[in-house]
C-alpha cells in the first residue's frame, strides 16, 4: 500500500443522539371517553460506537470524515408504546486505535480486539410518559418528559500498530532491508536517510509454520522524543511490541554510543518502553570479518547478534532469538 493511503491520526466530532419525548397521550376509547395517561416512553438517543475491525490497518476511510452524527431517538405515544430508539453510528477502527478527548486529550478507550465495540458517545435517554407520573392524589397528568439531550464534541483517534515485534534504529539502518528479506512485506528502500515515512508491517515466518508480526518503524533521530523529525508519531507505534528489535549498522562510526542515543530517546519518551525485552542485530555484518565482529562486540559490552540481510547471514539466529523472547 502506497505510503500515502496509511493515515495513523484523526479528529472527528460526534455526536449522539438525543433521547424521544414521552407522551402525554390520555385513553379516549368509544366506551372509554375519559381514561386515564397511557402515554409511553420516548426511545433512546443512538450511540456513537466504536468497533474494532481486524481487516483494518490504517485510518484512511475516516481521513475526510469530518462529522458522526447518530439518529435522534422517536417520540412515545399511546398505549404505553415506547419510542424506537434512534439509529447508531458505527466507526470501524484497526486493532490497537485509542480514543481521546479533542479538547482536553483525555484518554477515553482502547480498542485491541477483531468485534470488540466500545461507546464513544452514549445516546440520550427517552423522556417518561405521562403514565410514570400517575398516582392516587392525581389521576390525569398531561405532561410528560422531554428526551435527553446527547452527547457531542471532538474526538481524536490515534493509531498504534500491533505488532510483536518493532525494528528500531536510526534512518539507514537496514530495517526496511530486513524486513523485505523475512517477509513478504516490499517496503520502500533506497540509500538514503528517511525512506520509510509510515510503519511497515510484515509476517515472518518461523520454524514449523509459525510466525510472527514484525514492524519497521520509521527511523528515529537524536531528539525524536521532542517531536523532531516527526519523533513522537513515531514512537508511539513502539508502545505496543512486546519486543524490541534494535537494528544498528555495522559501519556506524560508534554502535555503542548510536545504541545509547535510542535507548534515551525511548526513555524521554516513556521510560516504561526500557521494560520491554530487548533484542541487539548489528546490520550489514557481511562488511566485517570473525576479528572485527569480536573487537565490536567487546567494545559495546553487551551481547549483540551480527546479521546480514542482503547476504542472508545471521537471520536463522535471529528469528530463533525472537522467538525465544516472545514465547520462551
Amino acid at each position: 500500500m502506497a505510503s500515502s493511503n496509511f493515515v495513523d491520526y484523526v479528529k472527528i466530532h460526534c455526536a449522539s443522539g438525543k433521547g424521544g419525548p414521552g407522551s402525554a397521550h390520555l385513553r379516549r376509547e368509544k366506551f372509554i371517553p375519559k381514561g386515564g395517561p397511557d402515554g409511553g416512553d420516548g426511545g433512546r438517543g443512538g450511540h456513537v460506537i466504536v468497533r474494532g475491525n481486524s481487516n483494518l490497518w490504517t485510518l484512511l476511510h475516516l481521513r475526510y470524515t469530518r462529522h458522526i452524527k447518530a439518529g435522534q431517538g422517536g417520540s412515545g405515544s399511546k398505549q404505553e408504546s415506547t419510542g424506537r430508539s434512534g439509529e447508531d453510528r458505527i466507526i470501524e477502527v484497526p486493532l490497537g486505535t485509542v480514543a481521546r478527548d479533542g479538547e482536553t486529550q483525555e484518554f477515553l478507550l482502547e480498542i485491541t480486539e477483531h468485534g470488540e465495540e466500545r461507546i464513544l458517545k452514549k445516546g440520550g435517554r427517552g423522556g417518561l410518559g405521562n403514565v410514570h407520573f400517575k398516582s392516587a392524589t392525581f389521576q390525569t397528568p398531561r405532561f410528560a418528559q422531554p428526551g435527553e439531550e446527547g452527547e457531542e464534541g471532538d474526538v481524536v483517534l490515534e493509531l498504534k500498530i500491533l505488532a510483536d515485534v518493532g525494528l528500531v534504529g536510526f534512518p539507514n539502518a537496514g530495517k526496511s532491508t530486513l524486513l523485505s528479506v523475512v517477509s513478504a512485506a516490499k517496503p520502500e528502500i533506497a540509500d538514503y536517510p528517511f525512506t520509510t515515512l509510515v510503519p511497515n508491517l510484515g509476517i515472518v515466518g518461523y520454524r514449523d509454520y509459525r510466525s510472527f508480526v514484525m514492524a519497521d518503524i520509521p527511523g528515529l533521530i537524536e531528539g525524536a522524543s521532542q517531536g523532531k523529525g516527526l519523533g513522537t508519531r513515531f514512537l508511539r507505534h513502539i508502545e505496543r511490541n512486546p519486543v524490541l528489535l534494535f537494528l544498528i549498522p555495522a559501519d556506524s562510526p560508534d554502535p555503542k554510543k548510536e545504541y545509547d542515543i535510542l535507548l534515551e530517546e525511548l526513555r524521554t519518551y516513556d521510560a516504561t518502553l526500557l521494560d520491554k525485552k530487548r533484542i541487539v542485530a548489528i546490520s550489514k555484518s557481511d562488511l566485517l570479518d570473525a576479528e572485527l565482529q569480536a573487537e565490536m562486540q567487546a567494545n559495546m559490552g553487551f551481547k549483540a547478534l551480527f546479521i546480514s540481510s542482503v547476504a542472508q547471514q545471521g537471520l536463522d539466529e535471529l528469528k530463533d532469538a525472537l522467538w525465544e523472547a516472545l514465547h520462551g
